[in-house]
């Protein structure tokens, strides 16, 4: 993944320099690339082809480093680290981090458009659509915004969850369903791999804010403790440590079972499952 978007984002040497090194510097060099990989082990289901997995894939890491970018600037959640070294308007300028998100954006359907990861130009219309969804208003735009009104205040189990089911799930449910698209698969069995990626995009923040009360900076390359500093509900405010745990667990037994019917060619998301839940508290 490191290669394909060194080779797809612009070189740092063509104008405008500035724009071009930071937008590499935010999408490059660090991360756990787990949206991506979920594309291609759905791909590996479907049949799919590595060289059309992998613009699929491009194009939502583009998404998820771009939403990283906003999600920094001192108008949101206003972080110095992430992925272990300076946010982006920190090392270079909060204008510079602004264009860097709104280009990394752009960048992302430009691979969708211009080098067709689906077999037929419906399909392609499809993930457009799909991850336009995802990313806007009614998916991870739409969640963050949620996030923003939610500070200070006391959110039930369910209103926690539709937050995250856009802010965090949305964009790990579409690189599941992107890697299908690449591939054939029928209505059914997208239906089920869609189950799944809901319960594994809900799980990863689950996760994430035990992570948050519980890990170190170090250990997570991005400020700890940022959530209980800033009066963010999450689910351990909520449910607390013990009991966020165990509902990311019965979330990732969940999301297992919706691929009990595909066997070995689903092993990656199953791996992928254990390694988004199973990770060290």
């Amino acid at each position: 993944m490191e290669t394909v978007l060194a080779r797809v984002l612009p070189a740092a040497e063509i104008v405008p320099q500035h724009l071009h090194a930071a937008m590499r510097y935010a999408a490059l060099g660090g991360g756990k690339r787990v949206r991506p990989l979920l594309v291609f082990a759905a791909g590996e289901i479907a049949g799919a082809h590595a060289d059309r997995l992998e613009i699929a894939a491009a194009a939502v890491e583009l998404i998820h480093a771009y939403s990283l970018v906003h999600d920094d600037l001192p108008c949101m959640d206003d972080d110095v680290l992430r992925r272990g070294k300076p946010t982006v308007h920190v090392a270079f300028d909060e204008a510079t981090a602004l264009l860097v998100g709104d280009s990394l954006q752009s960048l992302a359907f430009q691979l969708l458009a211009q080098d067709p990861p689906a077999q037929d130009a419906h399909k392609q219309l499809e993930m457009l659509t799909l991850l336009a969804v995802a990313a806007g208003s009614r998916g991870m735009a739409g969640g963050q915004a949620i996030d923003l009104d939610s500070v200070g205040r006391a959110l039930t189990l369910p209103e926690l969850e539709l937050m995250h089911i856009h802010k965090t799930g949305a964009l790990i449910r579409v690189a599941v369903m992107l890697g299908a698209l690449c591939g054939e698969l029928s209505e059914p069995e997208r239906a089920k791999l869609d189950h799944f990626a809901k319960c594994i995009g809900l799980a990863f923040q689950v996760v994430d804010d035990v992570l948050d009360a519980e890990a170190s900076t170090a250990t997570l390359g991005k400020t700890a403790g940022k959530d209980a500093e800033q009066n963010k509900p999450t689910y351990v405010s909520v449910l607390g440590v013990t009991q966020a745990k165990a509902l990311a667990d019965s979330l990732r037994q969940d999301g297992l079972d919706a691929l009990a019917g595909f066997g070995p060619t689903a092993q990656r998301l199953r791996e992928l499952a254990d390694f988004i839940v199973l990770r060290p508290f």
